[in-house]
């Protein structure tokens, strides 16, 4: 057995745990750094030819919603309703996009 105790010279030999703690708080705060960039981002989007426009952030606040008047139809607010979800839906999925090759450029498992 290797000093320590541990086969392989765990402990002792090859293996530096404080270089092992020095990269993961650098990786930590570049996660850190990341993650705040992703958050100050917008992510946009329009449905029904620019008839509802949703603005979002980085951490899936809306931000803005737009709605142009000649979409206002009171005989089919179901319309109105699923324009406004889809927007804000596609507006969301950019953010995780965004949030998935930002984020997995760390390769850790459970992350994505």
């Amino acid at each position: 057995m290797a000093r320590g105790g541990f086969p392989g010279g765990f402990g002792g030999g090859g293996f530096n745990m404080n270089q092992l703690m020095k990269q993961a708080k650098k990786m930590q705060e570049e996660m850190e750094k990341s993650q705040e960039n992703l958050a100050n981002q917008t992510f946009e989007s329009t449905t029904g030819g620019g008839a509802v426009y949703t603005k979002v952030n980085g951490s899936k606040e809306i931000l803005e919603v737009k709605i142009q008047k000649d979409v206002v139809d009171p005989d089919d607010v179901e319309m109105l309703q699923d324009l406004i979800l889809t927007c804000i839906n596609d507006a969301l999925k950019k953010v995780d996009t965004a949030q998935a090759q930002e984020l997995g450029k760390y390769n850790i498992p459970g992350l994505r």
